[in-house]
């Protein structure tokens, strides 16, 4: 890509969020490009989507790959297989480098989400989508009188095996803690009160077996060594999440979480960068509402270029403004 191509936006990340963005910003007639690892982000780790407005079901991936052709059409340009570990600011300008190249653009949409922590264990990176899931509340219901497992710890492993329990038959908890840790007394109580919830504390899981789906897990007890085969059709792995936010520590602020601090526009503590979905303050992690996050960040970098340019923002009409911006814009 030529470094000489000054891009109206780029957006990091193509995960539902980043691709909402993208639509809506080429949309608007900004040149846009999003570069990301890959396409889709957290969205491919689930196999059945059921709760996205509007549609009835999809896997993660055609939802993704849907949004991704929306935005095409108006013209969004996409780089997959590049990371970005710099970013810049010289002027009014951002400079965003990567292991592939440098791009240079006046706004900024950082929606490079989380990444969920995982077991590194024998099978895991082979069953996701076919079996591991990394979201309780994704796909608990899958396993509807089925027996499942949720590998997890403190108050996300308790909440996933809570709501896994409401399905599974039997649900199992495997943990490294030997006792249940919780800050919610009642949510505590309740898991060790209920007789479908099988527990293994003090347990880690050594290998993810199956054919083409899950089948069973290999437990080992912290203690003994012993091992154990669980017969399940799912892992559930809820061990949080990991932000990878430190190559913009120093671009924009974050909160104690690591998270990118945005307030409701979606902008950030520095003109001219916005940010949306999983990796930023807002509390509900889910596709419906990091996509509506996005469209946000992208409006709110459309009025801030407009500002630039000494005109006031528009909230209502937006066919009434954009044909005239869009022009302004090439000029």
């Amino acid at each position: 890509m030529s470094e000489n191509i000054v891009y109206d936006v780029i957006i990091i990340g193509a995960g539902i969020a980043g691709l909402s963005a993208a639509l809506y910003t080429a949309r608007q007639k900004m040149k846009t490009l999003v570069v990301s690892k890959d396409l889709g982000g957290q969205l491919t780790l689930t196999e059945l989507i059921e709760n996205y407005p509007a549609i009835e079901s999809s896997t993660g991936l055609a939802l993704a790959q849907k949004v991704e052709k929306q935005a095409k059409k108006f013209g969004a340009m996409f780089i997959y297989g590049e990371e970005i570990n710099k970013i810049e600011k010289k002027g009014d300008i951002f400079l965003v480098k990567g292991i592939k190249g440098e791009y240079i653009a006046k706004t900024l949409i950082l929606a490079f989400g989380k990444t969920p922590r995982e077991l590194h264990v024998k099978g895991e990176q082979e069953f996701k989508g076919k079996g591991v899931s990394y979201c309780a509340i994704c796909d608990a219901a899958f396993f509807k009188d089925k027996p499942a497992a949720v590998v997890g710890e403190g108050e996300p492993g308790l909440e996933a095996i809570e709501l896994l329990s409401r399905y599974a038959k039997p649900a199992y908890y495997i943990s490294r803690s030997a006792v249940l840790v919780g800050s919610d007394e009642n949510l505590v109580k309740g898991v060790l009160s209920n007789n479908n919830i099988k527990l293994y504390l003090g347990y880690t899981v050594k290998e993810i077996q199956g054919d083409q789906k899950v089948s069973r897990i290999v437990i080992s007890n912290l203690k003994d060594g012993k091992t154990e085969v669980l017969e399940v059709e799912g892992v559930i792995i809820e061990m949080g999440y990991e932000l990878r936010t430190d190559f913009v520590k120093d671009l924009v602020k974050l909160n104690d979480k690591g998270e990118i601090i945005v307030d409701e526009l979606g902008k950030t503590s520095m003109e001219g960068v916005f940010a949306a979905g999983d990796v930023t303050s807002t509390p509900y992690k889910q596709a419906a509402v990091a996509a509506a996050e996005g469209v946000k960040a992208a409006l709110s970098a459309y009025n801030y270029l407009r500002s630039k340019s000494g005109l006031p923002p528009v909230n209502v009409d937006w066919k009434a403004e954009k044909k005239k911006f869009s022009m302004q814009l090439r000029l």
